[in-house]
């Protein structure tokens, strides 16, 4: 038998009472690409930041290649071509693609007096620096704008300068940390490309995923984790997904997202009309957007990244002003309130923003802290209340499961799905009857999102009003009342996903193909003959 180019032996891990990691083994071949399951908190992020020098395990060992290393820093790892993508991307926001691409690089130039070799910055190398880039992005097939800054960029041109970054760095090795939660279907499509490109090269892939589909599509075998522990790995074509629930859950788990029937009110709850916003470049972002939402349905966003989507949400719940337009909730004016104003008209509004670290939460604060950020404007007095910010705090890890070790924990060491689940669980608690959500299962795992899912047809039938930003076409046409495609900001169409209840007489279904021809700016023949003069 061949040595395995990635072998991780017994390896062990404690975070004082919590056993994150227990005897757990990883191999990955070159030329393969090895997927990693488990519930949120089996492990799995704990495993891959060993291998990229995050941490050093407490026991057990890494070889790479046949040879036995133990990596002290991300900065061992990297120099042994281990190439690591986090779920939370690792950028410097106020800095250029090709700036934090090279960024930290050493260039040797020509030798200084004495014979001694000096440095320069690679800011002094830019032209080198971009032919460097521009051919590594032909050779995976991969693109991004060199000077954008990166807060000007969505969350999978992020991604792609991450990739970049560590392909940059000679990695051989790629460890890609939920890497498709937020893109579109021709964005995955176009990442698979490039991993098939790694993999006929000779390199090993690593993916730790939720999407089972994806799994199955992608992977050559499958290591699955649960509770620390690892259960073996398995050949994906001897598997099926749900057996692989199984496995990671521990028994039998129901793939299927139940659609609760709407209430379908007489008159909408929140009504957008003529909404329009460009850039301070003049680019238009959203393009004279119309649509309504009712009480007690749930209506799905779909489009691809860019499309308007961030910007939709912040102007919604106050965070930006569009140029033009109206936005009434229950006939009253919203548009021009801050998010304080609403609230002080009463209007319960709930966000879940698609950057959960960087908008929805304060990443250095603790859960409790967290808590109290909604609340604290209207504490009596100049003091908060901690007391009863823990108590809530509490019930909010009880209610949702959210592992962790206290209530003071900070949020940013928690695992993605827990964060999510905080964040989720603090907009529920505050009983919205709006609730505006942009990636809601982002990094959860197959037991939380279903469960997710559950918890948004529970406000549903509460008669909440569901605005429900997702990239998951299978799910949006699962569980939405109705889908709103948008392309560049303006609106292709709102349609009835297959089986959904209230659809006008004549208003057919569409398929998630013709869903993404729309999202990217098409009409297939067969939907312009199935609508055509369709209300």
């Amino acid at each position: 038998m061949s040595q395995a180019y990635i072998e991780m032996e017994h390896i062990s891990k404690r975070f004082g009472t919590v056993q994150a990691n227990d005897d757990v083994g990883l191999t990955v071949d070159r030329g393969e690409i090895v997927a990693i399951l488990g519930e949120n908190g089996s492990g799995k992020s704990t495993l891959v930041n060993m291998l990229s020098g995050i941490y050093i395990p407490d026991s057990g060992s890494i070889a790479i290649n046949g040879q036995k290393r133990l990596f002290k820093s991300p900065q061992d790892a990297i120099a042994a071509g281990i190439g690591m993508v986090y779920q939370h991307f690792k950028l410097i926001p106020v800095m250029n693609a090709w700036e934090n691409i090279s960024l930290g690089e050493k260039r040797r130039d020509a030798p200084s007096e004495g014979g001694q070799q000096r440095f320069r910055t690679p800011f002094l190398q830019k032209k080198k620096i971009i032919e460097r880039i521009q051919a590594l992005e032909r050779r995976f097939g991969l693109s991004i704008p060199h000077t954008k800054k990166i807060y000007d960029m969505s969350v999978s041109e992020k991604q792609t300068v991450e990739i970049l970054k560590v392909l940059y760095r000679g990695a051989s090795v790629l460890v890609l940390d939920e890497p498709t939660a937020v893109l579109t279907p021709q964005e995955t499509a176009q990442l698979f490309s490039m991993m098939r490109t790694m993999k006929a090269e000779g390199c090993g892939i690593i993916i730790i995923t939720h999407k089972l589909q994806e799994v199955m599509e992608i992977s050559d075998r499958v290591t699955v984790l649960r509770k620390g522990k690892s259960l073996g790995a398995v050949y994906t074509k001897d598997t099926n997904p749900r057996k692989l629930t199984e496995l990671m859950v521990g028994g039998s788990i129901s793939l299927e997202i139940r659609r609760e029937k709407p209430l379908i009110p007489k008159s909408p709850m929140l009504e957008v009309r003529s909404l329009s916003l460009r850039d301070p470049e003049g680019v238009q972002i959203i393009d004279a957007l119309s649509f309504d939402v009712f009480a007690g349905e749930i209506l799905g966003v779909a489009g691809i990244a860019g499309s308007g989507q961030k910007e939709l949400c912040e102007i919604i719940t106050g965070l930006r002003r569009p140029d033009s337009g109206s936005i009434r909730f229950l006939g009253e004016n919203m548009l021009g309130l801050s998010p304080r104003g609403i609230k002080k008209k009463g209007i319960r509004l709930g966000f879940i923003p698609e950057d959960r670290l960087g908008m929805g939460l304060a990443a250095g604060m603790s859960i409790i802290d967290n808590i109290l950020l909604t609340s604290y404007d209207s504490a009596q007095g100049p003091l908060i209340d901690r007391l009863k910010g823990r108590i809530q705090a509490e019930t909010i890890v009880s209610r949702y499961a959210i592992s962790t070790p206290s209530v003071q924990h900070i949020v940013k060491k928690l695992s993605g799905g827990n964060i999510q689940k905080v964040l989720l669980g603090r907009e529920l608690e505050r009983d919205p009857r709006l609730l505006i959500t942009a990636y809601p299962v982002r990094g959860l795992d197959i037991g939380a999102s279903y469960s997710i899912y559950d918890m948004l047809n529970a406000q549903k039938k509460r008669g909440v009003g569901i605005l429900f930003i997702g990239e998951d076409l299978d799910v949006l046409q699962e569980l939405c009342d109705r889908i709103m495609v948008i392309h560049r900001g303006a609106l292709m169409d709102i349609l009835y996903p297959p089986g959904a209840l209230g659809a006008p007489l004549g208003r057919s279904a569409v398929s998630k193909e013709d869903i993404g021809l729309l999202m990217l700016g098409h009409k297939s023949e067969s939907y312009r003959a199935a609508h055509t003069n369709q209300a």
